[in-house]
């Protein structure tokens, strides 16, 4: 969520939220245990690169490398992701090392342009993925809706496939309720693709959006959630072949002052099994500097196709099921905006681990996270 036009007038507002190799014996109710996080220090310099702003987390098992996308609008360099190895030491985050830090292209093999001089050639980075069948990547931009006296941007949202090096390869066919309009139809400004994760054959792409679609649901507020979509779509043809409403919690604080900003919406998510997804919600509030951050499992196997169903409101449908795995704020620490989640390596007591990642929105009063847990 990358809201760089807030910043304006709200300081601490949001700029904006894997590998398949899923547990192998699937736990119908999964147990998230915390093991301990890292920093990575604000303004860390990498090949003269700012990190920050990262976005999602991945990881490619067979060369134990970490994948993270920053959602730099090529405002402080270019539109990037990074490699990085994450050591664990007696089961827990010892130290990060970046190895690589690479730009993404377009389309005729530019580099984006910087959002604030030529918005319309820029690009909003949010979630990367890693597919080790095709050794490739691919990221998602949350486009951008602006309207203005002065100043207006319609920007679709994309899914697009990269090779190693960021070169474009080629990109996924968006469903119609994804474009950018004018009027109050189709997805809202920095609501839209948060999340990105293949199934165990990488066979199937899920995607989802932070919050409702205009024609669906308003947003969420501290009395009510919000009804968001998810979307599936077939790799080999890119093309989209479902979509699943799923009901959003409410805010989970009032922001202070009362007419502050706040949002609830899904940050980023993670395949678990069949039918089934780890969804992060993330909820923020002005006044706080900590974000709410439930994780959800997730399943759709009763749940109705709406890939025809033009507006939600007054349908008879199923939305997908939800049940709370973790409530971060029980832990007892600061958590800041989680935006990213993977399963990582097997621990030394042979359970799997799973990560999370925070985006620091390039700001000196946010944290870049990365937070370990142990399944069970």
């Amino acid at each position: 969520m990358h809201k760089l036009l807030f910043l304006a007038f709200l300081p601490l507002a949001f700029m904006s939220c894997s590998s398949l190799k899923t547990v192998e014996t699937v736990n119908a109710n999964p147990f998230l245990k915390f093991i301990n996080s890292i920093e990575v220090p604000f303004n860390k310099e990498f090949k003269n690169t700012v990190v920050g702003g990262l976005s999602s987390i991945d990881y490619d098992a067979k060369n134990d490398l970490f994948y993270f996308i920053c959602d730099d609008r090529a405002v402080y360099n270019d539109a990037r992701f990074y490699t990085a190895k994450i050591h664990l030491d007696s089961n827990k985050i010892d130290s990060i090392a970046f190895k690589n830090v690479v730009s993404l292209k377009n389309a005729v093999g530019e580099k984006y342009s910087n959002w604030e001089t030529k918005p319309s050639e820029s690009i909003d980075p949010e979630e990367l993925r890693y597919n080790p069948k095709t050794n490739s990547v691919v990221w998602s931009s949350e486009g951008a809706r602006v309207i203005a006296k002065d100043f207006s941007v319609l920007q679709n949202p994309t899914v697009q496939t990269a090779d190693l090096n960021g070169n474009y390869l080629n990109e996924y066919k968006l469903p119609a309720n994804l474009n950018m309009q004018k009027e109050e139809k189709g997805p809202r400004n920095n609501g839209v693709l948060e999340g990105l994760t293949f199934d165990k054959k990488y066979k199937t792409l899920y995607a989802n959006i932070e919050e409702p679609l205009y024609e669906d649901d308003s947003a969420a507020k501290t009395t009510k959630g919000g009804m968001i979509r998810l979307f599936r779509f077939d790799v080999r043809s890119r093309k989209n072949t479902a979509q699943y409403a799923y009901l959003l919690d409410p805010i989970a604080h009032e922001p202070n002052p009362a007419t502050g900003f706040a949002v609830n919406g899904i940050a980023t998510i993670q395949y678990y099994a069949k039918n089934q997804l780890f969804v992060v919600e993330r909820s923020y509030s002005v006044g706080r500097q900590a974000c709410t951050i439930k994780v959800y499992l997730c399943d759709f196997t009763n749940a109705t196709n709406v890939k025809d169903t033009a507006s939600l409101k007054g349908q008879e449908f199923t939305p997908a099921s939800k049940k709370l795995i973790l409530n971060m704020d029980d832990l007892g620490v600061f958590i800041d905006n989680i935006e990213g989640i993977t399963f990582g390596p097997k621990l030394a007591n042979g359970k799997q681990s799973l990560l999370f990642v925070s985006d620091n929105n390039f700001s000196d009063k946010q944290k870049t996270q990365i937070l370990l847990f142990e399944l069970d």
